[in-house]
């Protein structure tokens, strides 16, 4: 794992957080993406070197809905960048942890994702991102 790429925060109102996160950070979003197979509306922001999303649900039945219901705001998942996600995978599965999904999925800002259960990393959700080359 190279670094932290991101952590996500699941929020209600995206535009409400937007505003929030913007008086917090003091700069605005930079990017608010769809991203349909999560049910998700991201919004990303730049602190430094690092990166924030706020995530948002578009479905009831969505990742993001099913959390805020169970445990409300808050931090969602601690999001790692990968040099080759696929590889990393394989590492992480002999090493015994529990891959949601073991084929990398397309997810937001340009990145395929993966997803750590967080039975088997102490309660957190972690994310795999490897950037699309194009």
């Amino acid at each position: 794992m190279n670094k932290i790429e991101h952590i996500g925060i699941a929020v209600k109102s995206l535009s409400a957080s937007n505003e929030l996160f913007s008086k917090l950070f003091g700069e605005p979003h930079y990017k608010i993406e769809d991203v349909e197979s999560e049910g998700v509306k991201t919004s990303f922001f730049k602190v430094g070197e690092n990166k924030i999303e706020l995530l948002e649900a578009t479905k009831e039945d969505s990742p993001i809905a099913k959390f805020i219901d169970k445990k409300g705001e808050g931090i969602h998942h601690i999001a790692f960048d990968v040099s080759d996600i696929e590889s990393e995978i394989e590492r992480l599965k002999k090493e015994g942890f529990i891959v949601l999904n073991e084929i990398p999925k397309k997810g937001a800002d340009n990145k395929l994702v993966a997803f750590l259960h967080p039975k088997s990393t102490n309660g957190v959700l972690i994310e795999l991102c490897q950037e699309i080359k194009e």
